[in-house]
């Protein structure tokens, strides 16, 4: 059985190949933005630091 000539990044055509298109999965929403989060919680906790010591210090 002679197999044809396939570039080393294609896929051979077989039964079952996953060479086919994928469905492309449904957007996650803000999940899809971890660094917007991320930098919500660091400015709210950077201003709640900076309450605490201006309370502290009587400014």
């Amino acid at each position: 059985m002679s197999v044809p000539f396939v570039p080393p990044e294609e896929t051979p055509p077989a039964e079952g190949s996953t060479s086919s298109a994928h469905p492309e999965r449904a957007d996650g929403g803000i999940w899809e933005h971890p660094m917007i989060w991320l930098s919500v919680i660091l400015v709210g906790a950077l201003l709640g630091g900076l309450l605490f010591l201006f309370r502290g210090l009587g400014l």
